[in-house]
């Protein structure tokens, strides 16, 4: 994505992404239709092998689309030296993701409380097929309008190079190639000039415990909670972040983007703390302490999320065009593998009573990442006033 032209590309990812969608969908409708079997044998039929490749290939699409959008365009877009602007269109694209996801899963959770699955299955197959068409005249409006900005050339290392700067390995060694692609993008990624701001970003996905999630449903309902207080308590956590994405662009246009930053951090942290410190009271066997402890969580979440906008703005404004794709993929990657990685550790400890130790874990990691970028902040580089010259702070 760094060395390939921006349009083109996207418009070509899109496709791959809808194709494997309604590829997904053909297959998940197929074995509706066939007799059911063990879940051992499911493993070894043509159609699951099928929708786990096509699963795979969408969720790397996806995630190709969603770096160069949020890493690459937005900054083109909206200008690297206008960080008002930057910070809004941030906040306006976090805003309409947010609530594209609460209002998909609401009307495919009607659909499916009105209609057998194999139909809304056709129907989210439609929905994708008519949307193509949509995204890619969108996708050519939007390079009209900007007068060819997207064009622009990205000024890169060569990508032919491995990472002690020798030509990469013969195209017939995939293996050699696949592993000199990964020491490349990981040599960039801990070079880059905001390291500490994307360090912070990763160890936030250490916290599997203290947020929405599988891991605190199960909490909650063994502790014999109203499933419909669970529900509310999943659509605060949602909306909270459609309420961050107003607030994220307030901040960076009174403390400036690294302060905004810094601020959104040391606010979950702080409220996350308390929270733990009331389920470590041992007082949630009662259900006035136990929402008190939930509402923590849920205005924990502006916090949270406000950093997850300013810190886009910061990786974008830091991190070169032409190494944009390959640092922000990295960056993902680690930080799927630290979510992976907690997630293994709540599996190993599954019992309940381990719930305490997983959710310090938790909050140790977002205290850590809120150490780590206030260190960053206070103690400046040379390299980092250049970066942020219109910074308050500087």
């Amino acid at each position: 994505m760094d060395h390939a032209p921006r349009v083109p590309s996207y418009i070509c990812l899109n496709v791959v992404q809808a194709a494997a969608q309604l590829l997904s969908a053909s297959m998940i409708i197929y074995a509706y239709t066939r007799p059911r079997t063990s879940a051992s044998s499911i493993l070894l039929r043509p159609w699951f092998i099928v929708l786990v490749i096509a699963g795979a290939v969408e969720r790397l699409s996806g995630l190709s689309l969603g770096v160069a959008m949020e890493r690459d365009w937005v900054v083109l877009l909206a200008g690297i030296n206008r960080p008002i602007a930057l910070a809004e269109a941030n906040a306006v694209l976090s805003r309409i993701d947010l609530l594209c996801e609460i209002a998909g899963a609401s009307l495919f959770g009607i659909l499916l409380s009105k209609f057998d699955p194999v139909t809304c299955l056709k129907f989210a197959a439609g929905l994708m097929s008519c949307s193509l068409p949509v995204v890619v005249f969108l996708t050519w409006l939007t390079n009209k309008l900007s007068t060819g900005v997207l064009e622009r050339s990205k000024t890169s290392q060569p990508y032919c190079k491995t990472s002690n700067g020798e030509p990469l390995p013969d195209d017939d060694n995939k293996v050699d190639m696949g592993l000199e692609a990964i020491k490349h993008g990981w040599k960039e990624y801990m070079q880059q000039p905001v390291l500490p701001a994307s360090l912070a970003s990763v160890l936030l996905y250490f916290n599997v415990v203290l947020t929405p999630g599988s891991l605190m449903t199960a909490f909650l309902t063994q502790h014999g909670l109203n499933p419909s207080i669970i529900g509310g308590f999943s659509g605060l956590c949602a909306f909270m972040g459609v309420a961050a994405t107003f607030i994220s662009a307030d901040l960076v246009r009174r403390f400036g983007i690294l302060k905004a930053g810094g601020i959104g951090l040391i606010f979950h942290a702080s409220l996350l703390t308390i929270a733990l410190a009331v389920y470590w009271s041992g007082s949630l066997i009662q259900q006035r302490p136990l929402l008190f402890f939930l509402s923590l969580i849920v205005i924990s979440r502006l916090g949270h999320m406000s950093y997850d906008v300013v810190g886009a703005q910061i990786l974008q404004t830091g991190i070169p065009s032409g190494k944009a794709n390959l640092i922000g993929t990295t960056e993902v990657a680690v930080a799927s593998l630290a979510e992976s990685v907690m997630l293994g550790v709540a599996i190993v400890a599954n019992n309940v009573s381990h719930f305490g130790f997983l959710a310090l874990l938790s909050l140790l990691s977002v205290v850590g990442a809120a150490c780590i970028f206030c260190r960053w902040l206070l103690n400046p580089t040379d390299e980092q006033r250049s970066l942020f010259p219109f910074d308050p702070q500087f």
